[in-house]
């Protein structure tokens, strides 16, 4: 398996100014990208659980666009609302005010049955717990969302993405006979077979020893490189994102910044400041 091992090491962090939460050296930015070019967005995206005291603003008027081919981190202090603003991305939660797309599709609305067949259809997920069925090998989990769906593979497409995970000659094991990195990489296999819009990933390499990790991370980074994969992955851990084009870090169920091309030490320092800056912020009614 030829694994990127963090090209983004050679690659340099931009700096820009303050945001809300007077985080220096992150760059926010506000390009406006062609619809064509954007894989998911969210506009005006506010999500609330529970009302009067016990009310929690976990989103709080988040626009973010994620472009195609394009690999994005999302991180933030624990409470920040990553693993929210994934989740209603992703359509697996709806959210409270604004619209998420993906591609030029509204999620507000939509049927239980046409969220379903969308999320089926177009998106795909790598979640920390690799979700495999123990009674079936490694290639039958990677088949189920097709045959669920009534669909046959594009061979040369499975053979693709068996070559580039590397599972070969462990297609007819089940999920105990293989490691961790393995089941992990059925998993990836599960959610790029179909070849989806766009794959969301919560904490991928959670579960994994740090060289387990970096095979998925450098599978991740192969599949937007060489057949343009659009990838957002939720992480905590600095060496995760800086296999990333992207980072875009919350605080407060706010978009406080971003890094373009980061590197793991950026992204430490990002984070140290933003952990800070959230600590010193005094906790306000909304």
């Amino acid at each position: 398996m030829d694994v990127l091992g963090g090209a983004a090491a050679t690659r340099r962090a931009e700096a820009g100014s303050a945001t809300d939460h007077k985080l220096k050296g992150v760059r926010v930015t506000a390009t406006v990208a062609n619809m064509t070019d954007i894989a998911a967005r969210a506009e005006g995206v506010w999500k609330v659980y529970g009302s009067g005291e016990a009310q929690v603003q976990a989103l709080r008027n988040v626009s973010v666009e994620l472009r195609r081919g394009e690999f994005t981190a999302i991180m933030g202090p624990s409470g920040s609302g990553k693993s929210t603003l994934m989740h209603c991305l992703a359509g697996l939660d709806t959210v409270s005010t604004g619209e998420v797309y993906i591609g030029e599709t509204a999620l507000k609305g939509l049927s239980d049955a046409k969220l379903t067949k969308l999320r089926r259809d177009q998106v795909g997920f790598i979640f920390q717990q690799f979700n495999l069925l123990p009674t079936l090998t490694a290639k039958e989990n990677i088949l189920l969302p097709l045959a669920i769906a009534g669909r046959k593979p594009d061979p040369g497409w499975f053979d693709t993405v068996i070559k580039t995970v590397d599972l070969a000659d462990r297609l007819s094991h089940r999920p105990t006979q293989l490691s961790g990195g393995q089941q992990q990489r059925v998993a990836c296999a599960r959610a790029l077979v179909s070849r989806p819009d766009v794959v969301f990933a919560d904490e991928p390499t959670g579960n994994l020893d740090s060289r387990s990790g970096a095979e998925i991370l450098g599978f991740l980074r192969q599949s937007v490189q060489l057949h343009g994969q659009t990838i957002v992955m939720v992480t905590h851990d600095p060496n995760a994102a800086s296999y990333a084009d992207r980072v875009i870090f919350l605080a407060d169920g706010v978009i406080v910044g971003e890094l373009r091309n980061p590197t793991a030490d950026a992204v430490l320092d990002t984070m140290k400041r933003l952990d800070r800056v959230v600590a010193e912020t005094p906790v306000s009614d909304h």
